[in-house]
């Protein structure tokens, strides 16, 4: 029976992808272990609690719909919060959806599933061209499972070991510490720092908002905001591009 072996771009692009987020993976880490945490403690049971982290994924949303849960309020208003929290996935698919188009539906499927914050960040920073570019869906395989497999095995780490934990402790802080450092990693531009200043603005700004409408908020202000900076920085360039041509010509 002949080995199934990857070609050398996808296994080089997934060992790329491992490395690039390599740097992040200890917070990860951490910010699951703290959610994990907090779902032990609980109105869930354990074998509910791994349930949720393995099918749902998404730690921010995990962490608004405990409190729902505890305050028994209806399942629509769950489903509610947790739709407006993870509505920035949408525009994350959105922005991805050139690079993979070309993919049959079951593939993407896995690929929108294992999309994350961090992931989606340092995939698009490596700025691909759209379409298909041998070992750039393994890159982002690289990325996103390594990302998916450190946060359930420290989400559900956490979970088992909560008990142990007291109350006092303060963890949510503590993973709220955890993710600044992580979050300082990708600004690589001008741009993208703006953006995290103008999201952290609005999110604060906006944070007595029901359902947690800040966040989703402080996603579109900080895509706006980079984009405009990006098409700024494009016409700045070109316009020094033009002048310099200029000058070329002028002193010949």
């Amino acid at each position: 029976m002949p080995k199934l072996r990857l070609p050398a771009a996808d296994r080089e692009g997934f060992a790329a992808g491992f490395r690039l987020i390599s740097p992040l993976l200890p917070a990860i880490f951490s910010w699951g272990l703290v959610t994990g945490v907090a779902m032990s403690k609980s109105i869930l049971t354990v074998p509910q609690a791994i349930g949720m982290s393995l099918m749902v994924y998404a730690g921010s949303a995990q962490l608004a719909s405990l409190p729902l849960f505890a305050a028994k309020l209806p399942l629509w208003t769950i489903l509610l919060t947790v739709f407006i929290i993870n509505l920035r996935f949408v525009i994350f698919s959105a922005a991805l959806q050139p690079h993979f188009a070309y993919l049959p539906l079951w593939r993407r499927i896995v690929l929108g599933f294992l999309n994350g914050d961090l992931g989606f960040v340092i995939f698009m920073g490596q700025s691909y061209p759209t379409g298909f570019v041998p070992g750039k869906e393994a890159t982002y395989y690289g990325i996103a499972v390594s990302n998916w497999m450190v946060w359930q095995v420290s989400s559900i780490l956490g979970i088992l070991l909560g008990a142990l934990v007291p109350d006092n402790w303060g963890l949510a802080f503590a993973g709220t510490l955890a993710l600044i450092p992580m979050m300082v990693h990708t600004i690589s531009s001008r741009s993208m720092a703006l953006a995290v200043v103008l999201a952290s603005v609005i999110g604060v700004l906006a944070f007595d908002l029901p359902y947690r409408v800040n966040l989703v908020l402080g996603v579109f202000a900080a895509l706006a905001a980079g984009m405009v900076a990006d098409e700024l920085t494009s016409r700045y360039g070109q316009r020094k591009a033009g002048k310099s041509v200029t000058a070329r010509e002028g002193g010949q």
